[in-house]
């Protein structure tokens, strides 16, 4: 199998030991440099010291990773022409020997193959505004849909269509719980505006529920764990109401449109926050790994 599992994660999984998974695209994609690597190597550190081992994964030179060394994460932190590939793009990555990183649903994927089994994100893709017009949606959808995986997030991006979005999960068959919440988090915010059906108060209750989808032998369909980020870390409601506003304004002008619209409106959203949407970006990101950590200790320990 052409899947590449670092030595430290493969002696993790034999050992029963917690693994967390780790997307790539934030570190590539998502941060300027330095500060992408700085941010990797903390949120590789938040997972150890949680008492798990984080299996970051990327694609190299054709090669599938599950758990990258210090020397692969500076090449997706610095290297220029890394990819941006989502699990469709896996095959194409593999036989042309490219690199990438990889989004949700290509980390979800990997980490599945992997038999990783928890999953740290910041946020999900989703349904688009507009759809009954563009047809847009995320790949990541379909694919939590069809795979077996926990994955740990701040809901998702309060760009999107956060109803369209949950409806669409409902009909896909992909369980969402909040963590500690009755409310849908909306990336940047606490809440979205939308209440989820289930809410898990610990990592114990997380990994009980896992355990009952393997029980009941249902579709292999994900657990979404929905993760507000903290109150006083969020930004605020009334700033972020007004800057998508403005964002989606702007995008309508310049007749953006397909894959284009998500980096336009995040980096509208980053101008005009003087930063805040990546600060709440962060917290995000940090509470997710801190608590998929715990969870994976959970499972482990079951």
């Amino acid at each position: 199998m052409m899947l590449v599992v670092s030595e430290e994660v493969r002696a993790a999984l034999d050992a029963r030991r917690p693994v967390v998974a780790l997307e790539s695209t934030i570190i590539a994609h998502g941060l300027p440099r330095p500060r992408n690597l700085l941010v990797a190597r903390e949120l590789e550190e938040a997972v150890r010291r949680e008492g798990a081992i984080p299996a970051t994964i990327a694609v190299l030179d054709g090669r599938p990773h599950v758990g990258l060394g210090q020397e692969q994460l500076e090449r997706v932190a610095n290297e220029n022409g890394i990819r941006k590939l989502g699990h469709r793009d896996l095959a194409l990555a593999v036989a042309s020997g490219a690199s990438g990183a990889t989004t949700v649903s290509a980390t979800a994927l990997l980490a599945s193959l992997a038999g990783v089994r928890v999953f740290a994100t910041g946020g999900l893709g989703g349904v688009h505004r507009e759809w009954t017009v563009t047809q847009d949606e995320s790949a990541d959808l379909g694919l939590l849909a069809r795979t077996r995986i926990t994955v740990v997030c701040a809901g998702v991006k309060s760009i999107l269509d956060v109803p369209a979005t949950l409806q669409r999960l409902e009909t896909l068959g992909v369980a969402v719980a909040g963590y500690g919440t009755d409310r849908f988090p909306g990336f940047y915010l606490s809440d979205s505006g939308h209440p989820v059906d289930w809410t898990l108060d610990t990592p114990e209750q997380v990994a009980a529920a896992m355990r009952a989808q393997d029980s009941l032998g249902g579709p292999q369909s994900a657990l979404v764990v929905a993760n507000p980020v903290p109150e006083d870390e969020q930004l605020d409601p009334g700033l972020h109401a007004r800057v998508l506003a403005d964002a989606l304004r702007a995008c309508r002008e310049a007749g953006i449109t397909g894959q284009a619209v998500t980096p336009f409106l995040l980096g509208h959203l980053v101008r005009h926050t003087d930063g805040a949407s990546l600060s709440a970006n962060l917290a995000a990101v940090r509470g997710n790994v801190r608590l998929a950590a715990r969870v994976a200790a959970a499972w482990a320990a079951a």
